[in-house]
């Protein structure tokens, strides 16, 4: 089964749900279902900052495993996580991989390999 991940829930969401639970179990190929996608919203677009420890360790996992990792364009131009205008903006300061977009963005993202659910923490 292919999964996605929509982050937004504000607090400690991907600090403590990813972090804490998702990402080791992604690192120890113990997770269960393949996850093609996580995008981030609001304040969990944070832990994609770069230098983030959490973050580092998910860019690594994303790219050997194929996982998009997608930012809300709004929610990362307000942090200063994006520059342009929405729907025409580009990361900055991010670790590697991170792209920006809007759910048009996401869904075109992930038509190739579409997830069969979609789970919002």
């Amino acid at each position: 089964m292919k999964v996605a991940y929509i982050f937004s829930t504000s607090g400690h969401t991907a600090s403590y749900k990813l972090g804490k639970m998702i990402l080791p179990q992604l690192e120890e190929g113990r997770h269960g279902a393949r996850v093609v996608g996580l995008f981030f919203f609001d304040d969990n677009c944070y832990i994609l900052r770069a230098g983030d420890p959490i973050g580092e360790r998910l860019a690594k996992v994303a790219a050997e495993q194929g996982i998009l990792l997608m930012m809300c364009d709004q929610c990362a131009l307000e942090r200063q996580l994006a520059e342009g205008e929405p729907g025409n903006c580009r990361v900055k300061g991010t670790v590697p991989g991170v792209q920006v977009g809007c759910f048009p963005d996401l869904y075109a993202a992930l038509a190739g390999s579409p997830p069969d659910q979609v789970i919002t923490l």
